[in-house]
């Protein structure tokens, strides 16, 4: 007899417990080895997870919006039909653990994390003989009874997503019609609007009820770890002032090409952690760490509450219109929890940026790992003495950097500062090369 436990999978570094967010499988569904059973939410993100062995699903321990701990059993496999009610009678008396002495055959089968599928460069959604979608798109394509395999999936690297399973639904529930013959020169209908591409629905925000206590989410839960870890990490804050007319005269120019502000300011710290390697540094006990790659981190608040922060890797060596497209596609698979740990806990200096909502200034929490932090607000019309004694209006905003005081002082943040205004203010194009 061979029945497996399939484990809470350690998803992160920092993870304690998981949320599972979907069964891909049901009790009683022949599952593959390597093939997707469960969807579980880490801190930070949504994860296919796959069991390492063949079989049945033969009973769920932890059902869909529930959290178990990181290695507690979620589930039972059976390797056979014939030992699914075995399993069941296993969860009663507490799991294949409990029982080993009497069936030493008993192994207990460990989960994991899907790595992402990439799609090759044609926009295939295969990999390897199996199938890409989102857990999403396979629970809804089992609902409809739709045929993923001749689906082109629409997502990132050619990944079939719900829309596509509902796309082609309501395609197959339209009236047979006779043959269409080949389109006439003149058109004898109006054209038909082509449906705006869909962005993934948020997930429900529980909305606040006097005297009601709402439980923290996974994301929220994460920020609260991260945020009591900073409290024993001595810090120190230092604010600047810089003109941004170049900067905003150059941003205008490149916008129509994609690129975003946020990348521009990602860029030019980048660009200045060069000469700053210490500001890119971060404390251990053994000493400073000396980061090989300049990450940078920008935070993102969350839909349905929570934070998190999407990585720009290798950020100063990226040209400015690839480190755009690469923000947006992090964005919008950070909203949809399809990121990867590495995509959101490699950073190695933090930008958070409230000048978009109109924020003139704040100080941000260092986050644990990093050496410094660098808290943006918006950019505003200032009255300013110019170098001719007279007054002349100029775009500013002002910076504040939280740091590490362990590892770097006040005048190297300054110092940092500087070389940053320096280069907003004086040679904003260099950003382009």
């Amino acid at each position: 007899m061979s029945i497996h436990e399939v484990f809470m999978p350690a998803l992160s570094s920092t993870m304690t417990e998981g949320k599972i967010v979907s069964w891909v499988k049901s009790p009683g569904d022949k599952v593959e080895k390597g093939e997707t059973v469960v969807v579980v939410e880490s801190d930070k993100a949504d994860m296919d997870v796959e069991t390492f062995y063949e079989g049945f699903l033969a009973h769920i321990i932890v059902e869909a919006g529930e959290t178990a701990p990181v290695g507690s059993a979620i589930a039972f496999i059976a390797e056979t039909e014939a030992e699914i009610e075995t399993a069941k009678s296993l969860a009663n008396s507490g799991g294949v653990a409990a029982s080993a002495t009497a069936s030493p055959e008993l192994v207990p089968a460990t989960a994991s994390a899907a790595t992402p599928a990439l799609a090759s460069q044609n926009g295939s959604n295969h990999k390897e003989g199996r199938l890409v979608a989102s857990p999403r798109a396979r629970k809804l394509a089992k609902e409809l009874k739709v045929d993923l395999t001749t689906l082109q999936g629409s997502g990132p690297h050619g990944r079939i997503v719900a829309e596509d399973v509902e796309a082609l639904s309501n395609k197959d529930k339209q009236p047979a019609t006779a043959p269409v013959a080949p389109p006439a020169p003149v058109p004898t209908s109006a054209p038909v609007t082509p449906p705006a591409p869909r962005t993934p629905a948020p997930a429900p925000v529980v909305a606040a009820v006097p005297g009601q206590i709402v439980p923290l989410t996974t994301f929220q839960n994460a920020v609260v770890r991260n945020m009591v870890a900073t409290i024993s990490v001595p810090v120190f804050r230092v604010g600047y002032t810089i003109t941004t007319d170049g900067l905003d005269k150059l941003y205008k120019q490149i916008k129509s090409k994609g690129v975003t502000m946020t990348a521009l300011l990602a860029k030019a710290v980048a660009v200045t952690l060069q000469k700053h390697p210490l500001l890119n540094a971060s404390y251990s006990e053994q000493g400073i760490v000396y980061h090989s790659d300049i990450n940078i981190s920008v935070a993102v608040a969350m839909d349905d509450g929570g934070l998190i922060t999407p990585v720009l890797q290798n950020a100063d060596a990226v040209d400015i219109y690839s480190l755009s497209r690469t923000w947006k596609s992090l964005v919008e698979r950070a909203r949809a929890k399809q990121l990867q740990p590495q995509e959101y806990n490699s950073g190695t200096f933090t930008l958070s940026n409230l000048g978009m909502f109109g924020v003139d200034k704040f100080d941000a929490i260092l986050p644990p790992g990093q050496g410094s932090i660098l808290a943006i607000g918006a950019s505003r019309p200032q009255v300013v003495a110019t170098p001719d004694g007279l007054f002349g209006v100029r775009q500013q905003m002002q910076v504040n950097i939280t740091s590490d005081h362990r590892i770097i002082y006040g005048a190297h943040a300054a110092a940092f500062l500087q070389d940053l205004a320096k280069l907003i203010e004086t040679n904003p194009q260099s950003l382009t090369m």
